[in-house]
């Protein structure tokens, strides 16, 4: 987790876990992260490269202790913005590509929407472009995203990708085909 900008060394792929970000002006650093019902903010200013990439798991909420507001859109969206404007991004040049909010569950409330909505919201008040992501839909997704070009690349994260469960041996049951009982 990054409390302050942090500039990391080239070559580098740095994975973004839920409540975290981080941010570079490398050209070699790709942020990653695995979203489900959770959004991530990729975010740059185009004419310096610098920028980063933050991950949500709600829209708002209140926490307890030092790092719980992390997990928190509200309060991620303003760390990261703010850590950019402070290594020297400019807010009027920032542009946004939103990914995640996935519906994961049938039976559940939509979590995913409700943070894909805010999100969009957010970046609407803040003024900020957004110009290119994936938002809602089902299941979850894998998000490469290299903030000084802006480039990123999204991979479905299907059931197919994870093991399947042994199947089920019943034991055969012996049946004595000459014996009959009757009552």
């Amino acid at each position: 987790m990054s409390d302050h900008p942090v500039e990391y060394h080239a070559g580098k792929k740095i994975h973004v876990g839920q409540g975290e970000h981080h941010i570079t002006a490398d050209p070699d650093v790709m942020l990653t992260t695995i979203l489900g019902s959770c959004v991530a903010l990729c975010l740059r200013d185009p004419r310096t490269g610098i920028g980063g990439m933050n991950h949500f798991l709600l829209p708002e909420g209140a926490g307890a202790g030092t790092d719980a507001g992390r997990r928190y859109g509200a309060y991620a969206m303003e760390l990261l913005i703010n850590d950019c404007l402070k290594m020297g991004a400019r807010r009027d040049r920032l542009e946004a590509k939103l990914f995640g909010g996935g519906r994961m569950f049938d039976s559940l409330r939509d979590v995913g929407a409700s943070n894909a909505d805010f999100a969009e919201k957010f970046m609407r008040d803040e003024g900020i472009a957004v110009v290119g992501g994936s938002l809602r839909g089902s299941g979850g997704r894998r998000v490469q995203y290299w903030p000084a070009t802006g480039r990123a690349l999204q991979r479905a994260v299907t059931d197919t990708q994870i093991p399947a469960p042994a199947p089920i041996v019943r034991p055969r049951i012996a049946v004595d085909a000459g014996a009959l009982e009757l009552f």
